[in-house]
């Protein structure tokens, strides 16, 4: 019984869709946990954000800053990473999973330090987009050839 209202629910949420400014408030709130999981927001991180929100998104600063704002308010309302992850994996391809997990492995080394608060967030984030180990370690490997740590 629970199978069948789980599958007529996703079938009509699927059917409705979802609103492109939802998929990137889900990949904005990712960002966001990763930059505030050690409770300091540095001006690298400031700058960078942005940035990758923009690159990811194909979305103009403006778009990107506001994402942000709205981020952040929705990072203080949160209970789980799930609710932004399935909203993802609905809409993201592989590809898509994996430029969004090296964006926040760029976020955790850009102030010169990985928090394991950081580091736990994106392996999480990972399990919950289905990326496997092998793709995470990759992922983060490649930022540190980028950053010659």
């Amino acid at each position: 019984m629970i199978a069948v209202l789980k599958n007529l629910l996703n079938a009509k949420w699927q059917q409705a869709g979802q609103p492109e400014e939802d998929i990137g408030l889900a990949a904005a709130v990712m960002l966001v946990e990763v930059v505030l999981a050690d409770d300091e927001l540095s001006q690298t991180e400031s700058r960078l954000l942005p940035e990758l929100l923009m690159e990811l998104l194909e979305i103009n600063e403006t778009a990107a800053n506001q994402l942000i704002v709205d981020a952040k308010l929705h990072h203080q309302n949160a209970t789980s990473l799930f609710e932004f992850t399935d909203k993802l994996n609905h809409r993201f391809d592989l590809q898509q999973k994996q430029a969004l997990l090296l964006a926040m492995w760029r976020l955790a080394f850009a102030d010169g330090k990985l928090c394991r608060y950081e580091e736990q967030i994106i392996r999480k984030s990972a399990d919950l987009l289905h990326l496997r180990h092998s793709e995470v370690i990759q992922l983060r490997n490649s930022v540190l050839a980028e950053t010659g740590e």
